[in-house]
């Protein structure tokens, strides 16, 4: 286990070398903070895959809790403490070396099915569907595209765009907020707030779109390594 330095710039180093060398921000290093801190307690006896799956089972609770006693106020804090297990399942991985490939899959392949719990909460609140379909499409693509680019050579993320997973449970906390404390709809313009945020994650899923596309074209390497062949289309 590496010893963190001042502020912890062992794990800033290694968040960065994980998102292309990007330097994180006070706010990301806030965060890493936070997690940093609750991963050195007991919870870094708990495998990071169980960690990943305690996630997605947390958002299904935060969905019936919305969907089966209409309880959005209950959401919220479930929505928040799935994107704390979000962070911790990596953070424990890399502070106890437990770090592999299976387990990155195991993280991407929850965090989608969170998502998918996330706009199934967007429903429960008053999104139709055809804006919550909107958004998930975005984000699917979004993430598509990143990891067809990574698998064929390009480092890092690409880009850390503003559609990312923390922004996304962000927008449907506002929303099981709003659908808490006003479950009229949005004042004045009357829309539900699972409408409201519906439309905001699909815009912040094309501007995210647009960073990505801007940062693949300026991370991908010209040329397939020598000793691999270009993959199947």
């Amino acid at each position: 286990m590496t010893t963190d330095g001042p502020g912890g710039g062992a794990e800033d180093e290694a968040w960065s070398s994980l998102h292309g060398g990007i330097r994180p921000s006070r706010v990301v290093r806030g965060w890493l903070r936070m997690v940093r801190f609750l991963s050195s307690g007991p919870i870094a006896r708990i495998p990071p895959d169980v960690l990943s799956a305690c996630g997605v089972l947390v958002l299904v609770g935060a969905w019936a809790a919305v969907a089966v006693p209409g309880w959005p106020a209950l959401a919220v804090p479930l929505v928040l403490a799935a994107g704390v297990l979000d962070g911790l399942d990596g953070a424990v991985a890399l502070r106890t070396g437990r770090a592999r490939p299976l387990g990155a899959v195991v993280d991407a392949v929850a965090d989608r099915l969170g998502d998918l719990m996330l706009g199934a909460i967007l429903f429960e609140v008053g999104a139709p569907v055809p804006w919550v379909l909107a958004a998930l499409t975005l984000m699917w693509l979004l993430e598509y595209v990143r990891a067809r680019a990574q698998g064929v050579g390009m480092p890092g993320v690409g880009a850390v765009t503003v559609a990312e997973r923390p922004t996304r449970l962000i927008v449907v906390i506002m929303a099981a907020g709003g659908a808490a404390a006003l479950p009229a709809g949005l004042p004045v313009v009357g829309w539900s707030w699972g409408m409201t945020f519906a439309v905001t994650w699909t815009a912040i899923g094309i501007v995210g779109l647009a960073q990505l596309t801007v940062g693949v074209r300026r991370s991908m390497p010209a040329h397939f390594p020598r000793s691999e062949s270009p993959p199947d289309r």
